[in-house]
């Protein structure tokens, strides 16, 4: 167990983090998890920029994943929801759950703790694009729907 200060966390560098599959999803990221001893679950601070968004819609077949919202607004993607979300509101996402994404519609910046599990092997599916990528022990792949083949 290892306590991080909030000095701590203020102390750490932001990364600029771009989703793969979503130029205009760009997370100011502090991780957490990993300098607090974490291997299995990951957690990180975000802070998104107004105009930008969290990641590419998306849902995982074996990862939870958690968010709860800091400080901003903006607007939750949820299956086929547009929800607006505040300080202090969370959202839980079971695997597989629906869809899911932020958009910061606001005016500032969109702060946010996100947590998730690091499973080895996942999939992680994008239904605005079409694509699942394949999350398996270490490696990572993709594949357009539109090549796949039922059996």
């Amino acid at each position: 167990m290892k306590r991080l200060a909030a000095a701590d966390i203020a102390a750490m560098p932001e990364r600029a983090h771009r989703h793969q599959f979503n130029d205009n999803a760009v997370r100011m990221t502090r991780t957490l998890g990993v300098p607090a001893g974490l291997s299995r679950l990951g957690v990180h601070l975000i802070r998104l920029e107004p105009g930008r968004d969290s990641t590419q819609f998306h849902y995982h077949d074996a990862d939870e994943e958690f968010v709860y919202i800091l400080s901003g607004t903006g607007t939750a993607f949820i299956g086929e929801l547009r929800v607006a979300v505040q300080p202090g509101d969370f959202m839980g996402f079971p695997s597989p759950s629906p869809g899911h994404g932020l958009h910061n519609d606001g005016d500032s910046d969109l702060v946010y703790l996100v947590g998730g599990e690091s499973n080895p092997a996942d999939l992680v599916h994008y239904p605005w694009i079409r694509r699942t990528m394949i999350k398996s022990h270490g490696r990572r792949t993709w594949v357009d729907w539109d090549h796949l083949n039922d059996l």
